[in-house]
């Protein structure tokens, strides 16, 4: 690929959803930045020219700068010494290509450097660089710490710290701890006041950080002392540029290995707190982790896509029996499955990331005025809509990260086991994408009460009634039936009101409803574009084996089966 923005006409499609109408109107408030900065846009169509012109950059950029680099990045990796870090030849070229595009604080407002885009066209970056790096894809994405930063920080934060990162520098969030994982309230790195400074400092130790030497810090610190869960901790930001931070190591990962992921150790590192205190994990890590995740939902996305295209090309060039791999059905089936688990997985990252633009302006919005009652119930609905796609996306994109890249190594045989190949790379990269930010099994404990409390399908009902061509038809009874039966087997369990039975049974009930969802997004896609239809068709048809499955599971399962699985 030369370009790949130019060359993956999906990416367009998704740009140009009905939706990024109200999102544009409600980013550019009436384009009132037009008169103060000569690159801020007169219309919509002015608007939408420079994202794609944007999305032509990166994808440029990732063709020929971040995706040639990778093999080497992979290789060499970051390294450290006195306790700082130093990028891969290869990562240091493809920050400089980033930064001298300008392609840093890409969402932060005109006021502050920023290009002032919707979450939309960033998360479009962010598959486009993950499909050329995933590990480089981590470091870049880090700028949208700034978001959390922008909203939960005070004016004279913004002003400092958002101009640097929209300038190029790099930033981090430091959550994890050698005893506080998952489990975040268990975080216990020490934030004390100095009354005579005027000053917090931080000491302890940080662990699994991604990019942990970064120009600006994050925080989760215990801020109360004496406190031992959530409500002790404060979000704190720190300045790489005051000290006090070292870099112990570097953890030697299986993948991503471009991204360094470190152990810090805090020495009364000077730091100063973001928002108010006692919110650090209650509200601020929230929005951050919720940020992170639409983030890794782009990375799977990419490299899902990476797979398809390494698998595809690799069945048409190999010849087997006297033709082409490509030509056995075992082997199409598996591509044409790949192609829709793609196509899939991208549909519902941007129908995530545009409930997410309509919130998020909104609520940016609020703080500038009070908001009419159609805006709060705009906001509240598309809020409503975000809590609940953000964690069914993120379980379903990066399962499907991971299979593809299997099923890609799988149609390369036994050569997929070789570095030679890059489906060996993209193995390794993807088994991460559903364990950080939270495992699948975690994002099911965050979407199960969209199954019970009616969130999906709801939003379900809306697709049904969506008036899809006649041709389409076949595609959407079989998608009526599959609701119906997910329907049924919520209904079975949910009767019983036992908790550990609907824990049980959860991941069942919320892929069940994803299957529905991905399969009636696709719908819509095909809907549009004809280019779009054998992915529905093949994802209807694999949506609808899945359904049955579980279908067939729970309704002939008992509660007193439970105790088969009790490990003794």
């Amino acid at each position: 690929m030369d370009n790949f923005y130019i060359d993956n006409p999906s990416l367009k499609h998704h740009l140009n959803h009905p939706l990024m109408k109200r999102i544009v109107e409600l980013k550019e408030r009436n384009y009132a930045d037009k008169d103060k900065f000569d690159y801020a846009p007169v219309d919509f169509e002015d608007t939408m020219d420079s994202y794609e012109k944007v999305l032509e950059i990166v994808g440029e950029i990732c063709a020929n700068t971040i995706a040639p680099n990778a093999e080497g990045v992979d290789h060499d990796g970051p390294t450290v010494k006195n306790g700082r870090v130093t990028y891969a030849t290869g990562t240091q070229e493809n920050l400089d290509a980033v930064r001298k595009a300008g392609l840093m604080g890409i969402t932060m407002p005109r006021r502050y450097n920023g290009l002032n885009f919707p979450i939309t066209p960033y998360v479009m970056a962010a598959e486009m660089v993950s499909d050329a790096d995933a590990g480089f894809g981590n470091i870049w994405a880090l700028q949208d710490c700034a978001e959390t930063l922008y909203e939960f920080g005070n004016e004279e934060q913004h002003a400092r710290y958002i101009p640097r990162v929209a300038a190029g520098e790099t930033m981090s969030m430091d959550l994890t701890e050698p005893d506080a994982g998952s489990d975040l309230q268990a975080v216990m790195l020490k934030a004390t006041y100095n009354e005579k400074d005027d000053c917090w400092y931080l000491n302890g130790v940080k662990r699994f950080i991604t990019n942990g030497d970064a120009d600006i810090h994050l925080v989760l610190a215990r801020s109360e002392e004496g406190t031992r869960d959530g409500r002790g901790l404060s979000m704190f930001i720190y300045d790489k540029r005051n000290g006090g931070v070292n870099v112990r190591r570097i953890e030697n990962k299986m993948g991503i290995k471009g991204s360094p992921t470190c152990e810090l150790v805090y020495k009364n590192a000077k730091a100063e707190l973001c928002g108010d205190r006692k919110l650090g994990l209650i509200k601020y890590v929230m929005a951050l982790m919720n940020g992170a995740r639409l983030g890794i939902m782009a990375q799977a996305t990419g490299i899902s896509e990476a797979a398809y295209r390494e698998g595809y090309a690799y069945a048409q060039e190999r010849k087997q029996f006297g033709k082409a791999i490509i030509e056995f059905p075992a082997v199409y089936e598996m591509l044409a499955l790949m192609r829709a688990k793609a196509d899939a997985s991208r549909s519902m990252l941007y129908e995530t990331s545009r409930f997410v633009d309509v919130y998020k302006a909104l609520e940016d919005i609020s703080r500038e005025r009070k908001l009419e009652p159609e805006e709060r119930q705009e906001m509240k609905k598309y809020s409503k809509l975000a809590d609940a796609f953000t964690p069914m996306g993120k379980g379903m994109t990066t399962e499907y990260a991971n299979q593809n890249a299997y099923d890609a190594i799988q149609i390369h045989g036994g050569s997929g086991f070789m570095k030679d190949y890059t489906c060996e790379r993209l193995y390794r990269d993807a088994r991460i994408t559903n364990i950080y930010e939270g495992t699948t099994q975690l994002q099911v404990v965050a979407a199960i009460r969209h199954v019970t409390t009616g969130t999906y399908i709801g939003q379900i009902r809306e697709y049904e009634a969506i008036e899809y061509k006649p041709e389409l038809e076949d595609l959407k009874q079989k998608l009526i039936g599959m609701t119906a039966k997910h329907e049924e087997i919520v209904a079975k369990v949910t009767e019983l009101k036992d908790q550990e039975y609907l824990d049980f049974h959860a991941r069942r009930l919320v892929e069940s409803a994803a299957h529905c969802v991905l399969g009636y997004l696709l719908l819509q896609d095909a809907n549009k574009n004809e280019n779009f239809r054998r992915s529905a068709e093949v994802y209807v048809s694999y949506g609808q084996a899945e359904v049955n499955k579980m279908h067939s599971y729970v309704m002939n399962f008992d509660r007193e089966d439970l105790g088969y699985f009790k490990i003794q």
